[in-house]
């Protein structure tokens, strides 16, 4: 998630298409929180760990 949130702000960036950079910023900041909430262990969605 944290890759095609990158990916995505790096094309709304280029393209100069908002709303694929904004998108890209709600994905990556959602990614870094699964990570984070499966590197303290907690279950995320069902899992031990997010990978």
């Amino acid at each position: 998630m944290i890759i095609l949130g990158a990916l995505l702000l790096v094309v709304g960036l280029v393209a100069g298409i908002g709303i694929l950079w904004t998108i890209g910023v709600i994905l990556v900041a959602i990614g870094i929180v699964l990570r984070v909430l499966g590197a303290m262990g907690r279950e995320v969605g069902g899992r031990r760990h997010y990978w």
